[in-house]
């Protein structure tokens, strides 16, 4: 991906925005006084409105905020992620977190280059997997309220399927832009959230299916 300049900044903002959340997420796990103030009131729901707003502003108005802006916002909406992610810290065995991690980076790695390498035009496709997304979603809140157990394990894996198409599709898209003529700053914190909700989305599923409780 050395030869389109677009692509390695938005990997490389995607990469420092991953590293602020698991770092932040890690921290706070270690901190108890920290865990009491997020999760014993109603301070996680209010953060989990704030990541929203962030994410949906950012993804709304990032080619129209300054570089520094934009910059600024991607690293504060990973820190905010970060301070969420705690309990996955806390619920899971640190050493299986960290296998999960790397298993996703390869898979994601892997879906990444697809889209890079690819000559099939990807953007169909794209639009059908965001609506079957949308269908996963709708029936998984259904679930929520169903409890089905088998229903939970068979949409966790369609979705992590659907990440993995999306990831191939996200990536040729912003390799596309490249020669958009669009500030090239902005551009790269757009692409590095497209690639950064790709990512965790990928692990949160895996994570799901395989990663060990604690005792």
């Amino acid at each position: 991906m050395e030869d389109n300049k677009l692509l390695s900044k938005s990997f490389l903002w995607m990469c420092i925005g991953l590293l602020v959340t698991f770092v932040t997420g890690f921290g706070v796990s270690m901190n108890e006084r920290m865990l009491e103030n997020i999760f014993a009131g109603g301070s996680f729901w209010i953060l989990i409105v704030l990541e929203l707003i962030l994410v949906i502003v950012l993804s709304a108005r990032v080619m129209k905020m300054s570089p520094t802006a934009a910059k600024i916002c991607f690293i504060l909406y990973a820190f905010v992620s970060g301070l969420t992610f705690s309990s996955i810290f806390v619920v899971y065995e640190l050493t299986s977190v960290m296998m999960v991690f790397l298993v996703s980076a390869v898979i994601f790695g892997v879906m990444a280059y697809i889209g890079y390498k690819t000559n099939v035009d990807l953007s169909k496709v794209g639009f059908y997997l965001l609506m079957a997304l949308i269908g996963v979603i709708v029936v998984s809140v259904i679930n929520i309220f169903l409890g089905n157990g088998m229903l939970e394990i068979i949409l966790c894996i369609i979705c992590l399927l659907l990440f993995l198409g999306i990831t191939a599709y996200d990536v040729q898209k912003i390799k596309a832009l490249e020669s958009a003529g669009l500030p090239e700053d902005n551009l790269a914190i757009y692409g590095a959230l497209e690639l950064y909700l790709d990512f965790i989305n990928i692990f949160l599923q895996i994570l799901e299916l395989f990663a060990k409780n604690k005792d």
